[in-house]
């Protein structure tokens, strides 16, 4: 299991949830009611699923694709470390995962 950590735009922990081996974390977020849009239902053809990942978990994270580097130019507030939450699988070496939604996130829950 994995231990992800969502933290709202200002920094403060909104909520904690444990995940397993080969979730996407698009879909952990929808389930823990985390306000990422994934406009495009995780298909990789927007960037309304953008996170910035904690720094230290950020270099243990498979490279970004090309493609996905992309998605990120379109995002608003990207830095060095945000990713798309679509492009995130959990895997078993990862014992936590620490987000942070971007200030210009949606206010939009997944029914």
């Amino acid at each position: 299991m994995t231990r992800v950590r969502f933290y709202k735009a200002d920094g403060t922990l909104d909520r904690e949830v444990d995940a397993k081996a080969g979730d996407r974390l698009l879909d952990v977020a929808w389930a823990a009611k985390q306000p990422l849009e994934g406009a495009c239902e995780g298909m990789m053809a927007c960037s309304t699923c953008h996170v910035i990942v904690d720094t230290a978990d950020f270099a243990n994270l498979p490279a970004a694709s090309d493609e996905e580097e992309d998605m990120l130019d379109f995002a608003a507030h990207a830095t060095r470390t945000s990713r798309l939450a679509c492009q995130i699988f959990l895997t078993d070496e990862m014992e936590s995962l620490s987000v942070r939604i971007p200030p210009a996130a949606r206010n939009w829950l997944r029914g």
